[in-house]
């Protein structure tokens, strides 16, 4: 049995942009900033901020062009596909989250959204209660020997 699924919460880097594929179909890609808070071995607290290229496609993708800009929170849940090219004779890689569903984050000033806060095949309305409040991190680094399997 084998498992691609992707669950992210963050923050959008930049505004989203939207193209159309030959086939007329919308393709919106954007870029969502994540964080971690751990503890160094010398106790420090150090932050880490991963970036990961998201694209997603259809009616799915005009809604994100539609309301989504940089600094809006999201939820996506997707899965991870690399993809290859050749450019200028040397072959380039692109490891992209192809967003299945996401949720909309907390409303901030000024921030627009639709009425439903969610859009994909397992959004409902109001399911993102839970991504209004703070999450806590664990503050130590957590290591292969601390997994119990």
């Amino acid at each position: 049995m084998y498992l691609n699924k992707t669950f992210l919460i963050g923050n959008l880097t930049r505004d989203p942009e939207t193209k159309s594929l030959p086939s007329g179909v919308t393709v919106t890609s954007f870029s969502l900033a994540t964080n971690r808070v751990y503890k160094d071995k010398d106790g420090q607290r150090q932050e880490q901020t991963d970036y990961h290229n998201i694209v997603t496609f259809g009616r799915q993708a005009e809604t994100a062009a539609q309301y989504l800009k940089k600094g809006s929170m999201l939820f996506v849940e997707g899965r991870m596909q690399t993809r290859s090219w050749e450019a200028d004779g040397k072959k380039q890689y692109r490891t992209e989250v192809i967003a299945e569903s996401f949720q909309f984050g907390p409303k901030g000033t000024g921030e627009s959204r639709p009425g439903g806060s969610s859009y994909g095949p397992s959004a409902s309305k109001g399911s993102d209660d839970n991504l209004s409040q703070d999450f806590d991190y664990p503050e130590e680094n957590i290591t292969p020997e601390d997994i119990p399997f």
